[in-house]
């Protein structure tokens, strides 16, 4: 792609720098070399427009601008069609004779931008509205306006996407690129055998899917074969499309951002399914190891949730009765902060952390968190 685009450019900047010094060369005014200096200034300029309005316009998709340009002549033609009707208004009135030509000239190039102007918003605001068969384009009520989703390779390899599918918040929506189905067959063949190991298991989640009931999962045959990376197939194939990407390797956020598509983390969508945990909250919690101060101990929820016990470091091995303090979120999840009960005082364990009010504070939070 990369390639493609840079021999575009080039192309396109050597014609602007013929054209436009043919052009001043065969001006009869000014010296050759002057002319031949202009010339090739104006294609070079020429060309870094083109850059620029190519930069600019590099977010919108294929669908948006197709809209775009349909709403354009729309409104070319009521344009047209206003001032054709100002005119006859003026052959069978006196109200040419009584106004200047400039002011004329004047009224009909505001009928006509007005005209372009309101026939390009009523496509746009209509599009939602029309059913209308057109190449690359699909008019359809807003109600239908869920975008598809793109899967992966780091989603087909997390056996979670096939419980999220049981669900049915996917259904009719998850897409598949055969691309993607083809790189882990060929990765079957040729990679080590970890890769092998994880490619068979993307392709045995890809089968489960597609045997799913009601999912109605769709394959896309669509490749750029002059792409070699997969991340870059998957944004372009999105960007066509006009579909979302469903991943589970964060590596890949920040580029596809960067490129206008939206990606659906797995593991972002895990952690805000995970149940909440409210302050003064009291829950039963295995004590696993040590913490990082004395008599602290560490244990995990089911889902996976860190849970630090003040005064755990006691019960190692141990389920024991804690009380919740607080809940600090984090960028790999949340982690619960609370105090062992005691299960003969049926009093809590409050004297780590102890800032003159028996409970931790953000210091103490950020300060763990920094192990």
């Amino acid at each position: 792609m990369n390639i493609a685009l840079a021999f575009t450019r080039l192309f396109f900047g050597i014609l602007s720098v013929f054209f436009m010094t043919t052009y001043m060369i065969s001006s009869p005014h000014g010296s050759l070399s002057a002319n031949i200096i202009i010339g090739i200034s104006m294609g070079l300029g020429l060309i870094i427009l083109l850059i620029a309005f190519d930069m600019i316009f590099r977010r919108f998709n294929l669908r948006s601008f197709n809209i775009a340009v349909i709403g354009l002549f729309l409104g070319y033609l009521m344009g047209q069609a206003l001032v054709l009707i100002f005119d006859a208004v003026l052959d069978i009135s006196s109200i040419s004779i009584t106004l200047m030509p400039q002011t004329l000239e004047i009224i009909k190039i505001a009928l006509f931008l007005f005209g372009v102007y309101l026939g390009t918003l009523m496509t746009l605001r209509s599009s939602d509205e029309l059913y209308v068969s057109i190449p690359f384009i699909k008019f359809a009520p807003s109600a239908q306006k869920k975008k598809d989703i793109i899967v992966d390779s780091s989603v087909l390899s997390d056996a979670r996407i096939i419980d999220l599918c049981a669900t049915g918040v996917l259904d009719f929506h998850l897409i598949i690129p055969r691309f993607i189905i083809k790189e882990l067959y060929a990765q079957v063949e040729t990679g080590d055998e970890a890769t092998k190991m994880k490619a068979k298991r993307c392709i045995e989640t890809s089968k489960k899917l597609e045997a799913t009931q009601n999912l109605g999962l769709r394959f896309n045959d669509t490749d750029f074969p002059e792409v070699k990376d997969t991340v870059s197939k998957l944004i372009r194939l999105a960007r066509l499309i006009d579909a979302n990407i469903l991943t589970a390797d964060i590596s890949r956020v920040q580029m596809a951002s960067i490129e206008g598509v939206r990606i659906v983390n797995m593991h972002s969508l895990s952690n805000a399914l995970k149940p909440l945990t409210q302050a003064g909250e009291f829950i039963k919690i295995k004590v696993q190891r040590y913490g990082k101060e004395p008599r602290q101990g560490v244990g995990y929820l089911e889902d996976g949730t860190m849970v630090v016990i003040n005064g755990g470091g006691n019960f190692i091995g141990e389920v024991i009765e804690a009380q919740v303090l607080s809940v600090k979120h984090t960028s790999s999840g949340r982690m619960i902060f609370c105090n062992a009960i005691d299960e003969e005082s049926g009093k809590s364990y409050s004297d780590y952390y102890e800032d003159g009010d028996g409970k931790y504070d953000e210091d103490d939070e950020g300060e763990y968190d920094k192990h």
